[in-house]
Order: structure tokens, then sequence, then C-alpha cells
């Protein structure tokens, strides 16, 4: 079985080794999302580390999906050449680059947006204190453009790989998980009407990128709350989200975030991942507080998951890929 540090390839993207970057906010961009230099500072500095795969933050793909100040913009033209210059950065300093697509459904303010939120029905995410209206099936279609446009945007900056964001209960995940949609039309009811839009962007976001570009899909796999999300349901999902096009499954879980409050054990959504890689063909991210270079590579050599995700690890070290493969290295090259 191959290891942390074989290359792996998807579709026709060649990544050198398994190690990702997983999109995690930084609040740098501009008033109107653009990206700064701070941002290409941040993620060069991955880059430089030996990183497989970085994928930028969660940005946003219409304005009132916008979650919070400070978030990366993907809504406009004009945000195409600053994204443009982070990818070629990324590019010169030897990792691949993806961008995470996302709209915030109900996980935003007024403030924010300047007007109510809205999400599947008027239940708001837990911890969330402003309570949103339902989206008219019109305004799902348009949302839905939204999410089209902005991959033909992340294709024209030169983007690697392109992710959805279906987790931590962004609108896609809202839509998914019968706590937060109590909806009687066509997009709600039992999961197959709950996985309704997913997969209608899926799908058009998939024929936007064409052949060559891999497609992501960040999956809530298990909400941990009652009335939500379950594994049983999830794993029924999965092979829906293979069939209409996704090329990687990048697992999380957690309705209103991913768990790490709840959780502190390394890989603590790695279980989690491995149910779902039981159930499709195409390659799963682990991921969950993972610090340890031989416990990462003994999950992919095992075949539990294909590729892992260091979050945390590579905000306060952004050389661990390299002191990883020397630690590796060195191991095997240890005498018996």
């Amino acid at each position: 079985m191959p290891g942390l540090f074989d290359p792996i390839k998807i579709r026709g993207l060649k990544i050198k080794n398994r190690l990702v970057m997983p999109p995690m906010a930084t609040k740098m961009a501009t008033k109107d999302g653009g990206v700064t230099d701070r941002h290409i500072k941040h993620y060069t500095a991955r880059a430089r580390g030996g990183v497989g795969l970085i994928i930028l933050e969660h940005t946003f793909v219409s304005g009132n999906g916008k979650a919070s100040d400070g978030q990366l913009g993907i809504y406009d033209d004009k945000l195409i050449s600053g994204l443009r210059r982070l990818v070629q950065a990324i590019h010169s300093d030897g990792a691949k680059a993806g961008i995470q697509l996302t709209h915030s459904g109900s996980r935003t303010t007024r403030g924010v947006i300047g007007e109510q939120p809205a999400g599947p029905w008027n239940i708001p995410v837990p911890g969330d204190e402003e309570i949103p209206r339902p989206f008219t099936i019109e305004e799902l279609k348009k949302t839905a453009g939204a999410f089209v446009e902005a991959a033909r945007r992340a294709v024209e900056a030169g983007f690697d790989v392109v992710e959805l964001h279906g987790a931590h209960g962004y609108l896609l995940g809202q839509f998914l998980s019968p706590y937060t949609n109590r909806r009687h039309d066509e997009y709600g009811g039992d999961w197959e009407g709950r996985l309704r839009l997913p997969l209608e962007v899926i799908a058009e976001v998939r024929d936007r990128l064409g052949e060559d570009i891999p497609l992501f899909y960040r999956f809530g796999a298990d909400d941990m709350i009652e009335g939500g999300l379950t594994r049983k349901e999830t794993k029924l999902i999965a092979p829906r989200l293979e069939q209409a096009g996704v090329d990687v499954i990048d697992i999380s879980g957690g309705l209103g975030g991913s768990g790490r409050d709840r959780f502190t054990e390394q890989g603590y959504f790695v279980p989690l991942a491995q149910a779902i890689k039981e159930t499709v063909k195409i390659p799963v991210i682990g991921v969950g507080n993972i610090t340890d270079a031989d416990y990462a590579d003994a999950i992919v050599r095992q075949g539990m998951v294909d590729m892992v995700a260091f979050g945390r690890l590579l905000l306060s070290e952004p050389e661990y890929p390299k002191q990883a493969a020397n630690k590796l290295r060195s191991v095997k090259q240890k005498p018996v």
C-alpha cells in the first residue's frame, strides 16, 4: 500500500504527496473579499514547508452567502486576478492549489450581509442566534448558479482542485441535515429530498470544471447532535456523491463545527472517514488533530484513508511536512 509521502493521481492531477492543508479561515481578506499580501505570505509558507495540496479557506460565492468579515470571496470577476496571483505563489513553492467554495446559508448575520439570513427552514444551526427565513426555490436555483460561476472563476484563476463545502452547518450541509431542513417540497423530506440541492450543485460544477480538474466535497458525515444527520444515512449518501461526479470526499463532522471542542484524541474523524471509504471507490481524506507522522503514514498504508489533512499543526509549524518526511525516511533507513 502507498504511504503518506507517495504521490497520488486524481483525474489529470498528480499530487506529490498525500498531505493536505485543509481550509481554515484566516479573516485576512479585504472588505470586498479580495486577496491580500498577508494571504500570499501565509499560504506560501505552508507550500514551502512541503505539503502536497493546499485548499484555501472557505470562499463565498455570493454576497448573501458571506459568513463573516474578512472572508475570502469568489463572487465577482474582479477577484480573479488576486486569486490567480495567490495560485501562482503557491505553485512556485511546490504545492498544488485548491479552493473551497461555500455559501453560509443561515450561518451569517444581518450585520455581515445586510439582510435576514436564509436557510432551508426557519431553524438556526445550533449556536447561531439569528432566525433564518426559508429560501425560495427560485433563490435556490440562483444560488446553484452562483456556485457554478464561482467554479468558472476558480478555473480562470488556475486552481488545481475545487472543493464544495458541505460540512460544519453551511448551506449544503444545512439542506442535507434533518435538524435544519424541515421543508415539505422537493428539497426536503427524506434524505433523497434533502440531498437534492447538493447533487444539483455537484452536477453543474462538475460540468463547468471539465475533465481534468478534480472536484472534492467536504462532507459533514455525522451531525453529532440529536435529530441530525447520522452515519447510517451518510453511508448511503456517499455513493451518491461519487455517482454525481465527486472525485474525493473530504470527511468532517459536527453540524455547528468540526468537533475539535468535543474531541482531543488524534485522528478523531478517521473512523468516520474509514466508514465512508468502505462505501465508495474514490479517495477519502482523514482529519482530526493529527500531529504524528507515524500515525498519519500508518492510516494511509492500512487503507483507512487515502490522504491526511494536517490543520492546526500547519498553522503553528509550516515546515512540519519536511520534518515528517525526514523522520519517516530515517526510520526506514534504520538498521534492523
